[in-house]
């Protein structure tokens, strides 16, 4: 088996970096994993050594670089077709990779005001206008979800899936932001939060030191 490296972030903040890992780990394969600090004078001329975007998470697996997090997925998904990260029936995959799509492309407005930052805690704050909008959407898809697919398992589609992982950093942001959740959402959070692969993530990011901007 070529051997795989997951290029990621500084784990407490990069939530881009977060969702291969999780689908990687899912897998089950070995893989090597490069961590570049952010905001250091050294984090573009590191990341340039792997990314030809410039930016992370991003998969090298032999020759082969594959840099987007969403790309990262689908690739893993293909190669690993036991790992079943999309849903087996057709209708459960499509809505999948819809609900995952507009992750990777929506909630802005969320991810400004909210970013993710694992280890703090702050109640209250990130409330900008939109962001109440951004969290009614994301809860109503995860009830959605749950109620048409999820039976069989604790996750959106019953087994963990793509879409799990593209949420996970939603997961995080609601903890740390203190967003209160209906019952099927606080559910569903807990599972993301129990994953073997959420809690490894947890405990490193916990080490790591902050960033300046994000002190406050």
């Amino acid at each position: 088996m070529t051997a795989l490296t997951l290029v990621v972030a500084s784990k407490n903040y990069s939530s881009w970096s977060l969702r291969p890992y999780l689908a990687l780990a899912h897998t089950g394969q070995p893989f090597r994993e490069v961590v570049i600090p952010l905001d250091q004078p050294d984090t573009a001329s590191n990341i340039a050594k792997y990314s030809p975007s410039g930016r992370v998470p991003a998969l090298q697996h032999g020759e082969l670089m594959i840099w987007d997090s969403l790309a990262i997925c689908e690739y893993l998904a293909e190669q690993f077709p036991e790992a079943r990260l999309w849903p087996q029936a057709r209708e459960a995959r499509a809505v999948a990779r819809a609900v995952t799509a507009e992750m990777h492309s929506g909630f802005v407005t969320l991810r400004t005001h909210m970013t993710m930052d694992i280890s703090a805690r702050k109640p209250g704050q990130g409330r900008a206008p939109g962001v109440a909008e951004d969290i009614a959407r994301i809860t109503s898809l995860w009830q959605d979800c749950r109620s048409r697919f999820g039976q069989g398992g604790p996750f959106l589609f019953g087994a963990f899936s793509i879409a799990d992982a593209f949420y996970a950093p939603v997961v995080t942001r609601f903890v740390t932001y203190a967003v209160e959740l209906d019952a099927v959402c606080a559910a569903y959070r807990d599972a993301v939060l129990a994953l073997p692969a959420m809690k490894a993530w947890t405990e490193a990011a916990r080490h790591e030191p902050p960033l300046a901007r994000y002190a406050k």
